[in-house]
């Protein structure tokens, strides 16, 4: 009698930065379709800018090229910039990507926000 061993599973898990931010495949995967799209590739660039009805708002923008001091962020062979004064506000963040109902959108996932709007765009910071 043969035992027969089961495949082992393959865990795949987002690349954290140091400072704990991480672009989830459902980001990653709507990055590539846009790429394959556009015909090249393209980077999402996130900030946080001080405004907005809870104190500050995050800015997501496609670009094709990010600037030297950016923090990089990889998953799957696609990237999200964030600039370095946008950093310490999105420690231990996910940026990922839904489609629900709703609408279709880039949302932050943010550990440190401690109350936002409705619309998920405006934060604040304890």
């Amino acid at each position: 009698m043969t035992s027969v061993q089961p495949a082992p599973t393959e865990l795949k898990i987002a690349k954290r930065t140091p400072e704990g931010i991480v672009l989830a495949e459902s980001a990653a995967r709507r990055l590539a379709r846009l790429a394959e799209v556009e015909g090249h590739p393209v980077l999402l660039r996130v900030a946080v800018d001080g405004g907005g009805c809870s104190g500050f708002q995050y800015r997501m923008d496609l670009v094709e090229t990010g600037e030297a001091d950016d923090l990089r962020i990889e998953t799957d062979g696609q990237a999200a910039l964030v600039d370095p004064i946008s950093v310490p506000f999105l420690k231990g963040s996910e940026i990922a990507w839904i489609d629900e109902l709703a609408g279709a959108q880039f949302v932050i996932r943010n550990p440190n926000a401690a109350t936002s709007c409705g619309c998920g765009v405006s934060f604040s910071i304890l």
